[in-house]
């Protein structure tokens, strides 16, 4: 297993970037109902969607950077969390080694929680931390306007996971 301290990165998508990705979160929202309800935030939520896939890869030197290893990009994921959400304390797949949630947009305050510490995540910013071994989740029930999050997902090249990458799961390993 990756061995990482769970922890704040600031600034893990600059103001261009920031501003396309809430542009792209709206649009998608508003025109494209191609969501999936996530039966674990009772939200809308997009699996391997095209840009956040491509943006798992540019910002996989980043990650390697912040978690000192070298990665393989298993998958992207993104959620709108909508009033009433709620995302109880849990622990991820082995795809989700390597985890970072970052926050594209938000109308008020609904922290993540992992491993007992609270961040309260700003625009832009993101958490990285050990998906499949350190639990995190959100307390109670989102009772905001809305808020868009992603979480880029990698194995450890060198990790029990690394058969993962790309999100190919292998049969009997799970």
């Amino acid at each position: 297993m990756a061995s990482i301290k769970y922890k704040l990165i600031k600034n893990f998508f600059n103001d261009q970037e920031l501003k396309i990705l809430e542009k792209y979160c709206f649009n998608k929202l508003d025109k494209n109902k191609d969501y999936e309800l996530d039966i674990q935030s009772f939200s809308p939520a997009w699996y391997q969607d095209p840009l956040m896939t491509s943006l798992l890869d540019v910002k996989l030197p980043m990650v390697e950077k912040e978690s000192n290893l070298k990665l393989f990009p298993t998958y992207a994921y993104w959620r709108y969390y909508v009033f009433g959400a709620t995302l109880s304390k849990h622990s991820d797949r082995p795809a989700c080694e390597i985890s970072v949630t970052a926050c594209i947009k938000k109308y008020d305050n609904w922290p993540i929680i992992v491993e007992g510490e609270s961040f309260e995540i700003k625009e832009g910013d993101a958490v990285l931390y050990a998906g499949c071994d350190q639990k995190h989740g959100r307390p109670g029930v989102y009772k905001g306007e809305g808020m868009a999050q992603v979480f880029f997902h990698y194995v450890d090249q060198n990790g029990p996971y690394k058969d993962h990458a790309y999100d190919k799961i292998v049969e009997n390993k799970i």
